[in-house]
């Protein structure tokens, strides 16, 4: 077994496809089915499962891959190690960010990580928390960045940031925003069961931010009127904005606006912005730096 071998099985094992694997490993399709062919021949088992349009791993493919990702973290981290020793700043890291808030903060703290550590290969997935998770869990992320009500356990270290509170967003013409207090003051407290007959815009589901509004409603006593899921806090926001809807957000996406009125929301828990990567894994001055500037920037920003 040679870790370049094993970087093709694994490519192949996660795009289902040769054609796919060939063309994000930038060799030619005839190259890579070749050597999938000479490996089975070599182990004398079949590692795929052939379809017409997609490759499927077989047990054997399964037990080769799970190892092969093992062996080729260690080997990644082990030339990690070796090059934080040496002082290089070549490597790559892959970093998992939710969106909007995430790719705000990668592209404003990008350019002084660049000055700092110019041949890092970077690369910035935009990724929802749940699937970041078991991304860091299976080695395919080398950090990430995640909002929780509460963090789990499971092998993942955490680094808290900050914390943003879960507000109702309604539109300024709405009958309840007299109740408001005025700007500078700290947000009133809103009574949910005040908006039964309002239409409500929310995260979609399976978001981690859903679970909290879903008790929030439930406590409340109703389900409320749903008219759209959505996955962006900002789109939320527009319909607020212009009238559509009533919401419930973190206050990171609410700003200075005559045409939004914000509520506090009682006995919700803290919403928890945190960096995370794998347990007991080393991820270098490189990807401790990034998380220094990402923390920086979002301890200074202000809804």
């Amino acid at each position: 077994m040679n870790t370049k071998q094993m970087e093709y099985i694994v490519s192949i094992s996660e795009e289902n496809s040769i054609t796919k694997a060939a063309a994000k490993l930038y060799i030619t399709q005839s190259a890579l089915d070749q050597q999938l062919i000479k490996l089975e021949k070599e182990l004398g088992l079949q590692l795929f499962h052939r379809a017409k349009n997609s490759l499927k791993l077989t047990e054997a493919g399964q037990v080769y891959v799970s190892h092969a990702k093992k062996m080729l973290n260690i080997k990644k981290e082990a030339y990690l190690i070796l090059s934080d020793m040496a002082e290089k700043q070549a490597g790559t890291l892959t970093i998992g960010l939710t969106p909007e808030r995430g790719i705000e903060m990668f592209m404003t703290v990008y350019p002084d990580f660049y000055k700092s550590f110019p041949e890092m290969t970077v690369t910035p997935r935009e990724i929802h928390v749940k699937r970041q998770l078991e991304m860091l869990r299976n080695d395919t992320l080398d950090i990430g960045f995640v909002t929780l009500s509460s963090l789990p356990t499971g092998g993942l270290t955490f680094i808290p940031i900050t914390q943003d509170n879960m507000v109702l967003a309604i539109p300024a013409s709405h009958p309840y925003a007299k109740y408001a207090n005025p700007p500078g003051k700290q947000l009133a407290v809103a009574d949910l069961t005040q908006f039964k007959e309002d239409t409500f815009v929310f995260m979609f589901k399976e978001s981690t931010q859903r679970t909290i509004i879903d008790a929030l409603f439930e406590k409340a006593g109703y389900k409320p009127k749903l008219i759209l899921e959505t996955s962006s806090n900002q789109t939320s926001y527009s319909m607020v904005k212009n009238g559509l809807s009533c919401s419930i957000l973190p206050d990171y996406y609410t700003y200075s606006d005559d045409k939004v009125v914000c509520f506090r929301l009682p006995d919700t828990p803290p919403w928890q912005l945190s960096a995370v990567y794998k347990k007991k894994r080393y991820i270098g001055k490189a990807a401790n730096y990034f998380i220094e500037l990402a923390s920086e920037f979002w301890r200074n920003r202000k809804p």
